[in-house]
């Protein structure tokens, strides 16, 4: 038996339970994960509350990123060694203390980094990585992102700016002079202006991560010809054949684009940042922190205390 928080239904924070279930077993192709620490991810809480209609079945482990310890493996799996650090994304739930996932899912963890920090990728670097892969950044290109500060944003700067291009982001006032150190090379206070004003048709790709009016107000700073990434909905294709602009849908990491994260992470070159750190056992709070918005980085629960 193994502990996970679980919930039974659809609703607030509340519904959120630490319990004792079965301890997962890794089938073929797939490891056994000991899970020091999960990434809390906005999409979490949204599939909690229904925001986000996904077939489901009760009761449901939240969570898919994962930091931990290769703890069993699977027929067929090769490349890994019971022992080794390990992250990834998992489909099983990743608020527990262990978890199965596929091991093309999966990549050893650098050892520069915590466990808390590699809990951060998968949702967060994978994202960005898989959105400037899909816009093909190269140098040169203009790159406005918005929610700069937050657990894709901060990552998706860091590439852009590997990648040659100048960046031009959104945050709150507190996270300005953040966004500024990590890369941002014009950063607006969203708070203070209206981001659109003086940069229409200016960008080669636009990351939303806001979405609503945000995303709405966003086609105005788009060259025809350019891409938009929203990853807070339905990607809206016929407007942007309207437009004139590349509409791109948010996809997976492959293993590949793991090790390549891990590389740069272990070299120093991309930085990650842990918003706040909260027990396993305190989910519940952290989905409040999380709702709650305007953070910098990921907020991620700490498994293995």
């Amino acid at each position: 038996m193994m502990q996970a928080i679980r919930y039974h239904q659809h609703g607030g924070p509340g519904v959120l339970q630490l319990e004792q279930v079965p301890e997962p077993v890794p089938q073929e192709g797939e490891v056994l994960v000991r899970i020091a620490a999960a990434g809390v991810l906005p999409v979490d809480w949204k599939i909690r509350k229904g925001l986000i209609p996904i077939p489901q079945i009760y009761p449901v482990i939240p969570g898919t990123a994962f930091a931990g310890v290769i703890a069993g493996i699977g027929l067929g799996v090769t490349g890994f060694e019971i022992g080794q650090e390990v992250f990834g994304r998992s489909t099983n739930g990743t608020y527990a203390e262990y978890t199965t996932a596929p091991a093309g899912s999966v990549a050893l963890k650098p050892s520069s980094i915590s466990f808390e920090e590699g809990a951060t990728i998968c949702g967060g670097a994978t994202t960005a990585w898989c959105a400037m892969k899909q816009a093909g950044i190269k140098a040169g290109d203009r790159v406005f992102i918005h929610g700069a500060g937050g657990g894709v944003g901060l990552f998706a700067v860091q590439f852009a700016k590997w990648k040659g291009a100048t960046v031009t982001g959104t945050a709150g006032p507190s996270n300005i002079d953040f966004i500024r150190s990590i890369g941002v090379d014009n950063p607006i206070d969203y708070t203070a202006a209206r981001f659109e004003e003086g940069l229409e048709g200016q960008f080669d790709f636009v990351l939303d991560t806001i979405g609503g009016a945000t995303l709405e107000r966003s086609w105005l700073l788009l060259k025809r010809g350019g891409a938009l990434l929203t990853i807070t909905g339905q990607p809206p294709i016929e407007r942007g054949e309207k437009e004139g602009v590349r509409v791109l849908r948010s996809t997976l990491a492959s293993q590949e684009d793991l090790i390549e994260i891990a590389e740069l992470l272990d070299k120093g070159i991309v930085q990650t940042r842990v918003q706040a750190i909260f027990p396993l056992r305190e989910a519940r709070q952290a989905h409040t922190r999380s709702e709650d918005g305007h953070g910098r980085g990921r907020i991620v629960l700490q498994v293995i205390e």
